[in-house]
Parts: structure tokens; sequence; C-alpha cells
């Protein structure tokens, strides 16, 4: 083979090779502004394989990037200043992310702005196929309002949102079961009606005619005595202190406050609570502390053992709470955990671990598992779908 030849056939091998190179990473051009991009703006975007494109103004900076499931990806400065680049796919659902510009670290301001990770910051959502679920459609609709109050054990002022359903008004004599409905950590009582959507997921359950008219009350679980040395100025108060300062918070002072403002059926039996992740542990340890306020019991991708994955001693865990099956069957009438398949430890462990002592002890439950999803909103709007079509029943 003489050398041109050589070069002939190498050239054509090195050509296939960057056609294939191509091939396999190209970027399907199919983006589209995301439902959660601020109105007037063409950015954030997502396509079909769920990547995420940014676009930013930033002339003066030398270096940019999308920070997005805990991975950093790198722009690209055009000639007039421009900034954008795109994400590796992400899985389908609600993500927080933020840009990070010369190593600080600010929102996008292409998109809506949400409470998470202790921050107001950017989302995205990645479209999922069953998102009609919680899809904002044509039936009638509830009302989320926000009620303020002030807290005499923190001494502050404090809101709560509260879902109403389609029907309820002034003149309605009809009264209703209530469910409390927690966030998860570094979140606040905004996160179930913006990124959680569950008033849609209520609305359009009803209009099929697959859950029964209730008032959803979403409180702040954060919570510090205001007799606490740890109380400080917009911050969010961490561990068991701030566990039981909300647990009394909601027994003395918001459940009273919601029977007596609103028209509730207020015993037990019509009283639910549910949360998500650090709300999934509080709500656990709340209603077995007063098993006379609440009935029915929901942990999204929680437990009370967490972030623990030993195996649980129910004569000893919570005090014995769990050691005495039949007396527990008897007392709860619903009690329901749910996970995504794709939560990363401890999570899966340690929910595996309550629901072995739950077998163990002959205790009821329902379990759910939401397919192809991990720590985040698609999981947990999931779960209430699933938990509200069983709830006071």
């Amino acid at each position: 083979m003489n050398f041109k030849s050589a070069v002939v056939i190498l050239a054509v091998l090195l050509q296939g090779y960057a056609g294939f190179a191509q091939t396999s990473t190209a970027v399907a051009e199919d983006f589209k502004p995301s439902s959660v991009t601020q109105p007037g703006k063409q950015y954030p975007q997502v396509n079909s394989e769920g990547r995420v494109r940014v676009r930013i103004a930033a002339p003066n900076a030398q270096k940019v990037q999308l920070d997005i499931g805990g991975v950093r990806y790198d722009l690209i400065k055009d000639e007039k200043g421009i900034w954008t680049g795109e994400s590796a796919p992400q899985v389908e659902g609600f993500h927080y992310y933020q840009l990070n510009i010369d190593g600080a670290a600010v929102p996008d301001p292409g998109s809506i702005y949400f409470y998470g990770a202790s921050r107001w910051g950017s989302g995205i959502e990645i479209p999922a196929p069953d998102q009609e679920f919680y899809a904002l459609k044509d039936v009638p609709h509830g009302l989320v309002s926000q009620k303020i109050y002030f807290s005499k054990i923190t001494n502050s002022w404090r809101r709560c949102f509260v879902y109403t359903p389609p029907g309820y008004d002034a003149t309605n004599k009809t009264r209703y079961p209530v469910l409390y409905l927690q966030h998860g950590s570094g979140e606040d009582e905004t996160g179930w009606s913006a990124q959680g959507k569950a008033n849609l997921i209520i609305d359009n359950l009803l209009a099929e005619q697959k859950t029964v008219p209730m008032i959803i009350v979403m409180d702040n679980g954060y919570a510090t005595r205001a007799s606490s040395a740890q109380k400080e100025v917009n911050t969010q108060p961490t561990g068991i202190g701030a566990f039981n300062a909300f647990e009394d918070v909601l027994i003395k002072e918001i459940i009273p406050m919601i029977d007596a403002s609103y028209k509730t059926i207020a015993d037990r039996e019509h009283r639910a609570m549910a949360g998500l992740s650090m709300g999934a542990n509080q709500t656990i340890q709340i209603t077995m502390n007063n098993p006379d306020k609440f009935a029915s019991i929901a942990g999204f991708s929680g437990t009370s053992n967490y972030p623990s994955t030993a195996p649980i001693d129910a004569a000893t865990f919570m005090n014995g709470k769990f050691k005495d099956g039949s007396a527990f069957n008897k007392q709860v009438k619903l009690f329901w955990l749910g996970l995504g398949t794709k939560e990363p430890n401890p999570f899966p462990g340690s929910v595996a671990a309550f629901r072995s002592m739950l077998d163990k002890q002959g205790i009821k439950y329902s379990y759910y598992e939401s397919q192809g999803t991990a720590h985040e909103w698609l999981t947990w709007r999931r779960c209430l779908h699933e938990f509200a079509q069983l709830l006071f029943k």
C-alpha cells in the first residue's frame, strides 16, 4: 500500500468516526419553552430528550454554567455576549436549578421562581407522560387562599395556604374532612400548591369522581419556640426541637384555628395528615403522638426512622408506638407509604426497614411506587394522586 492510498483510507475512517461521534452525541433540536418559563420569555427550554437549555446575557462574565441535578454544564458565549448551553437528559418531573456566573450562584431570570433548597430560585418541568392528572383543565376549581395568623408558641406571624374544594362557600352548609399536607426540607408552605399542584390534582380527581371533597391545609413545617436560643431572623431551625415546636403549633394552634374558621368535620375520623420527605417524618411522629387527632396517615418518600436503614425494634422504636399491630389496625383507618423507584440512598433502605417492621408487627398499610422518578415533585404528585383516592372513603 502506498502512502497516498494510506492517507485516503485514513481520511475515510476518520470521517466515518467523526460522523458516528456526532450522531451519538447529537442533541435533538426540538427545544420549546418550559411550562414554567416566565411569560414573554423564550428560555429556559426543554427538548424531547429531557435536556434543559438556558440562555443569559452576561457580556462581561468569564464563565457561566447551568447547575442542575448536581452537575454543572458549561455555557458558550457568542459575539454579542449571550451565553447558551444545555444539560444532559433529566429525569421527568420538576427540578430546581440555578446558573453559576463567575462563581456566583444566581436564579435564571427567564424562569418562574419557586421556594426550594432554602431559597427562592429557578425550577424546570421535564414533561411526564402522565402529566394530565395535574394539568390545568376545564373543570370546576377550588380556591387556594392564604391564612395569616399569630403564633403565641413562636411569638411570630405565620401563614398557611388552605385549599377549599369547588362548591365551598358561605351559603353551602356542607362540612368537609381536612388533610394537613406538609412539604419537605428546605421548602415552605408554598410548595404543595406551586411545585406540587395539589389543588389541580384534587380538582381533577373530583371532576372524575375519584375522591371526596376535602379541605387541605399547607403550613410551614419549620418552627422555633419564642424562648429558644436558636431563634434567628430569616433562618429555618432544624432538628428535634424544631419538630417538637411545629407539633405544638399544629396541634394547639393550627387545627383549632382551622376548625373555628372553616366548615370542617372536626373529629379524628375526618382528619388526615401527609407529608413528603422531612414532612413524612414529621407526619408519622405527630400522628403517633396524637392518635386522638388523626385517623389517616401518609408518608411520601420518608419515614420516622430516616436516615437509618438498620432493622427496627418495634418494642423500643418511637416508645413502642408500633409494637401492638392489632391495636394499631383498629386505631388507624388508613396508613399509606409511597416512594419513587429512582430515589437516592438512603431513602429506599430506610423505607424498606420501616416496612419490614410494619410487616413483622402485622400492621396494615398501603404501599405505592412511582415508576422512574427520584426524590422530586413528580414522585410526590403521584403519591398525593394515589393517596387521595383512598382518603376519607
